[in-house]
């Protein structure tokens, strides 16, 4: 019988081991920094009702959902995790307590074209706070940015600030009301194309050569967060919503301040539209300064009425996403991320013979019992091909228990790091490896 070519399917992606190892270390600080801040886990599933997740309308999101039936259920493959948060939201309102606080780790799907760096299934760590209107909550999300992005160690990063209050309310002062949906479209594509593709795009709406010029004027501002800020309040516009978005960003930079998050990392910057219809107020996205074309790697933003299609409830809210399988990608392939070990073992026990199984059973185990990460080699094989084991596990310690140190009464450990190589009695082993991690 022909044997099936072992392979996944396009745009679906799995690792080894040792990127597996540094994928969940990346998740494990988000994981942990999310918590440290008071979020909730929560789960969804995978799989929704189709008529939940599209609830908003179909048209491009259509395009984009795994989407099957199953008797007489149309299900679909979940796209993000804001949808289900909403439906989540709406579904549990009486039971949740609000402010609610929560975070959610999750694969999603997207039947899109795949290309390097953009994938049909992929993880993404969302954190959002609902039914709050609080100005410091908008300050907490570049503060857990700040932080988790400092503990990946990956160099400087910028978070990138602005708010849709200040936007919307420019160009209602300028007269583009009616179209400021679509210049906030355009301009959020700004770093992508040039600028005569972008005066091109502004008049297909109808802008005038006037209105552009204030436009491009408009987003080109720029300076110290002090000197950014007192600028918008030298145009002196006159629209309320605009006055209030200076007022809110004025608070955020100031709360940041307080919350020690370091000026050279946040920056507010006219140019971030976040181009998606239902954000309202404050809008962020996060650049890394070594590697500005990987575009945003974490980014959200205030929104009015999360859950309107579900409940007559209206959730406000703010909230992050960071989408890691693609982070991951990018600081893969620019050398930031190499796998190191295939294990998360810190000792492997190597008994040289079936004799010396029990004694290196035991050590094992006490060593497991410690916390200690632990591996038992039982394969029969000679001691060169048992280091080479431990040298690929990526491993700190071998512990060896052969004929002599059987009759000695010791384990011989040898520090792969460093080479050095000595004795201890099995009763001092668990001090020696645990006083050394």
């Amino acid at each position: 019988m022909a044997k099936v070519t072992p392979r996944t399917p396009s745009g679906f992606g799995e690792y080894l081991p040792g990127d597996q190892i540094e994928f969940n270390r990346l998740m494990d600080i988000i994981r942990s920094t999310y918590e440290k801040y008071g979020y909730s886990p929560i789960d969804t599933p995978d799989i929704e009702l189709s008529e939940v997740l599209l609830a908003k309308g179909g048209g491009e999101t259509e395009q984009q959902i795994y989407r099957f039936t199953r008797g007489r259920n149309d299900l679909s493959l979940r796209f993000d995790l804001t949808v289900p948060l909403a439906r989540y939201a709406a579904e549990h309102e009486n039971d949740l307590v609000f402010p609610f606080r929560r975070y959610h780790i999750g694969k999603v799907h997207r039947a899109e074209r795949a290309q390097a760096g953009r994938f049909r299934e992929f993880y993404q760590c969302d954190i959002d706070v609902i039914g709050s209107d609080s100005s410091i909550i908008d300050a907490e999300f570049p503060a857990v940015i700040n932080e988790i992005f400092d503990k990946f160690g990956f160099g400087e990063f910028t978070i990138r600030i602005n708010n849709r209050l200040v936007l919307n309310g420019f160009f209602e002062g300028i007269g583009l009301g009616e179209v400021s949906a679509e210049v906030l479209r355009i301009i959020d594509k700004m770093e992508k194309i040039s600028r005569d593709e972008l005066v091109a795009e502004l008049k297909i709406l109808g802008l005038s050569a006037v209105q552009v010029d204030h436009v491009l004027e408009f987003t080109e501002i720029s300076g110290t967060n002090d000197e950014v800020l007192q600028k918008l309040e030298d145009l002196k516009v006159t629209s309320e919503q605009f006055q209030s978005g200076v007022v809110k960003l004025r608070e955020l930079v100031e709360a940041l301040r307080t919350m020690k998050v370091p000026e050279k990392r946040f920056k507010v910057d006219l140019r971030i539209a976040r181009g998606l219809d239902y954000y309202t107020g404050t809008v962020y996205e996060t650049t890394l300064n070594d590697l500005p074309g990987v575009g945003s790697v974490c980014s959200g933003g205030r929104y009015d009425d999360l859950a309107s299609h579900y409940t007559n409830t209206k959730l406000t809210g703010v909230g992050i996403s960071i989408g890691l399988s693609r982070l991951f990608y990018k600081l893969r392939e620019a050398g930031f991320i190499k796998a190191s070990k295939q294990s998360l073992a810190e000792v492997v026990v190597l008994p040289l013979a079936q004799e010396q199984m029990a004694i290196a059973l035991e050590a094992a185990s006490l060593l497991r019992m410690d916390g200690v990460a632990t591996l038992l080699y039982t394969e029969p094989s000679n001691l060169k091909k048992k280091m080479k084991y431990v040298d690929r596990m990526g491993a700190r310690y071998a512990v060896i228990v052969g004929d002599q140190e059987q009759a000695d009464g010791v384990l011989s450990v040898k520090d792969m790091q460093t080479g050095a190589s000595f004795q201890v009695p099995p009763s001092e082993l668990r001090a020696t490896v645990v006083s050394s991690r």
